[in-house]
């Protein structure tokens, strides 16, 4: 055998059992504590009666029975030199296999009769088979935990190895003949090892007990592999017309020989030459496809090295940016400085293109402290659409206190409506255990803050700020009392509406009026000042949802619904990803009568929701058989089509038409006639997303959320004023579409989050989005 030859054995190959020989146990023996007296008894080690328990653990769970030894009576050191043949063969053996051997003394009582245990793998970190003697450490008074990974490793950690470790280590590849054999130089050794032995025995005492056992060696090593993969090419001349599969190790690897030809290509000693050269007509044409990827689309090697080829051409090109910092090699310190400073001289990208620095993607301190300079432009108004996605991506920063930690507390400093959704949305995440220690870093981060902030021009200092947004908090665990009162209550929802207003009326009558005005937690600008318990209602529904009314400040009134039971996460991001398309659509001079009600989820199961006055489709329909008649009701009008006003029914088209597209690019789900609510003056809305992203609980869902009913109310198919409605759905498609990359950046962000129809695949519920959106 050549010496550049490995050879080798697969262990799905060896058909024969397990076997290995327990040897001896090394050692003192823990002392017996006499029952009655507590007096060490001597009587019971000398007479100790000892037998291993040996048992075969298959991924943490025990393979067929154990097996034991027999009893060894004949004093310290215990020696069984007993081979034990497990009824499992090599070949059965998974990566995880491994022998858990416990010592039993059958001389003490049941309750001491336990000495201790150990767990070894039969397969080593190289996935090779473990041959020749082995040491494992006892744990005294527990029997061998089979579990995976074990909680009674006999292995000793390599910082508790001493140097008689050491030299059985070497002992044990000298028997195997890994070591060469040299007589004189070898009784020299041993007898210098038989020294160190009676040292360290010494030094150590009694404290520790060892169990020698034996596995089986083999002519060559033995290499894990599970039976069934096929390693034989087939044959050049095909028997048969069937595909074969044949498995190829390398597949998926990185070339060595093409990442070193890459590394060369990409020194940086050609920044010199790189600095002047220009793309080709072929080369810009290819350049101009790579731009319009859209953000969840990898670059190919070629592509990659294209764009860092022309990098100092294209920085007058923003959108180059982003593609142009996924190119770079960030494990390789000069590439990454040289990125960093080309960066900071690049043409300014938009806001859009600074949330795609802030994914997963790009953990670069550099590069996403660049992406918050760039939303440093943003106004509150913009900065409020994003401020959901902002909060996630916190989960991606290196520190509690990062870049992006700082820059949102210092705006929301500047404007109460951004605190105070800024701290719900934080609050919102405490419940998370993986990160609730940097969002709650955040949180006291927001609070020291405030505090600090001196009177305004409206005379509220910090300290009275935050104590209007902790009586929100306040509010919604009051909420949460009531609700569990009115549960209780056995009756039809009428009993329940009625204890709802006799609890506000009577022992919480404080909520009727309160002591300080608070700031509405869906609209924190407006300061409620109490409920008003005869307009305050319950739903009929299996969670009772609350519908109350409140006063305002100045003399209004508002109404929302109060959720206990419900997540209303994913409902509150489908409602802001619809108010930031009515914004995107409005910008565009296209206003399409949409209804992004407000959503504030206040915990993982509770939560508020504005209240618009409306009536679903189903009951419509059964009150008044058509929508037609229903806004005939409210708008009639004898010239105007099909007997309503113009406007109302130009009102009705518009909401269809941005309802069909927004579900449609979102892949809203489960949409039927009790989910659909019309108001009075002819918008359509949807309500109730618990399902989006192309999820729905009926088999082949239509793409396009639009029913019968809402065709035959424009006039039915032939109608012009269904071409119109068409007309508004491609319009209101193709503007969506142009801010793809901004909805995609987005749904990127919350990849993270602990929304259900994304926490569940976050990477395919993205390439769901980009389905829909390009």
């Amino acid at each position: 055998m050549s010496s550049n030859e490995f050879r080798f054995f697969l262990s799905c190959d060896i058909n024969l059992p397990v076997t290995f020989r327990v040897e001896r146990l090394e050692g003192t023996l823990p002392s017996a504590k006499s029952p009655n007296s507590g007096i060490d008894s001597t009587r019971e080690e000398k007479n100790a009666e000892l037998y291993v328990e040996c048992a075969l653990y298959i991924d943490g769970a025990p393979f067929g029975l154990p097996t034991r030894t027999r009893l060894e009576s004949a004093g310290p050191s215990y020696s069984w030199n007993e081979l034990i043949t497990l009824s499992t063969k090599y070949r059965d053996l998974t990566a995880h296999s491994q022998l858990g051997l416990t010592v039993w003394d059958v001389s003490r009582g049941k309750d001491e009769g336990l000495i201790g245990g150990a767990t070894i793998l039969l397969f080593n970190n190289k996935m090779q088979l473990k041959t020749g003697k082995q040491k494992l450490r006892l744990w005294l008074g527990k029997e061998a935990d089979g579990s995976f990974p074990t909680m009674t490793p006999g292995k000793v950690p390599k910082h508790e190895r001493g140097e008689l470790e050491r030299l059985e280590k070497l002992v044990n590849k000298y028997e195997r003949g890994q070591i060469q054999h040299v007589d004189w130089l070898d009784r020299l050794t041993f007898k210098a090892m038989e020294r160190i032995k009676e040292h360290e025995s010494l030094r150590n005492g009694s404290s520790s007990l060892y169990l020698v056992i034996d596995f089986c060696s083999f002519e060559h090593r033995v290499v894990f592999q599970e039976s069934g993969a096929n390693f034989l090419l087939p044959s050049p001349i095909a028997s048969s017309n069937e595909l074969v599969i044949v498995w190829d190790p390398e597949v998926g690897r990185i070339n060595p020989a093409e990442h070193k030809q890459l590394k060369l290509a990409r020194s940086l000693t050609r920044g010199i030459i790189d600095r002047d050269l220009k793309p080709s007509s072929n080369e810009r044409k290819i350049i101009q496809r790579i731009l319009k990827y859209p953000p969840t689309r990898a670059l190919s090697g070629d592509e990659r090295q294209l764009l860092w080829k022309f990098r100092f051409s294209l920085m007058s090109e923003k959108r180059a940016l982003t593609k142009f910092l996924r190119c770079v090699e960030w494990s390789d310190v000069q590439e990454a400085k040289q990125a960093i400073e080309l960066m900071g001289k690049w043409e300014m990208i938009d806001v859009s293109d600074a949330l795609e620095l802030l994914s997963p993607l790009f953990e670069s301190e550099e590069v996403r402290a660049y992406a918050v300079s760039v939303l440093e432009r943003a106004d509150d108004e913009e900065l409020q659409c994003y401020l959901l996605q902002l909060v996630q991506a916190l989960r991606f920063e290196r520190s509690d206190k990062s870049r992006l930690s700082q820059f949102l507390i210092q705006r929301s400093l500047r404007d109460i409506e951004l605190a105070s959704f800024l701290r719900w949305y934080v609050a919102v995440e405490l419940h998370d255990p993986d990160y609730a220690k940097r969002f709650y870093s955040t949180y006291e981060f927001l609070e020291e803050n405030m505090m600090q902030l001196t009177a305004g021009v409206n005379g509220e200092d910090g300290f009275k700020m935050w104590q209007s947004l902790v009586r929100q908090t306040e509010l919604t665990a009051q909420l949460c009392s009531i609700m569990r009162d009115v549960r209780n209550v056995r009756g039809n929802t009428q009993k329940k509406i009625e204890k709802l207003r006799q609890l506000l009326s009577g022992i919480l009558s404080e909520l009727t009026y309160f002591d300080e005005p608070t700031r509405s937690p869906l609209a924190p600008s407006v300061l409620i000042t109490g409920i008003m318990p005869s307009e305050s209602s319950i739903f009929k529904s299996a969670l009772h949802p609350l519908r109350l009314t409140f006063r305002t400040a100045n003399g209004g009134t508002c109404k929302i619904i109060f959720k206990k039971g419900d997540d209303l996460r994913q409902d509150q991001l489908v409602v802001q990803m619809v108010s930031l398309m009515d914004r995107l659509l409005k910008l565009e001079n296209l206003d399409l009568h949409l209804t992004p009600y407000k959503v504030l989820a206040t915990g993982q199961d509770e939560g508020m929701l504005e209240f618009i006055p409306s009536r679903s489709l189903a009951q419509i329909l059964s009150e008044h058989r058509s929508i037609i008649s229903y806004l005939q009701k409210f708008h009639p009008d004898d010239h105007g089509p099909f007997g309503i006003t113009a406007t109302c029914l130009e009102t009705f088209i518009k909401s269809c038409a941005g309802y069909s597209v927004i579900t449609y690019i979102l892949g809203i789900g489960d949409r039927h006639l009790d989910n659909l609510l019309l108001r009075d003056d002819g918008r359509l809305f949807h309500v109730d997303f618990g399902f989006i992203l192309g999820r729905d609980p009926k088999p082949f869902p239509p793409p396009m959320k639009l029913c019968k009913e809402m065709v035959e109310a424009m006039g039915g198919a032939e109608s012009q004023y269904y071409t119109r409605f068409k007309s508004y759905c491609c319009e209101a498609y193709n503007i969506i579409r142009k801010s793809s990359n901004l909805i995609l950046n987005l749904f990127h962000l919350m990849a993270g989050s602990n929304i259900p129809d994304i926490a569940s695949d976050p990477e395919k519920g993205i390439l769901k989005v980009a389905l829909f959106c390009l």
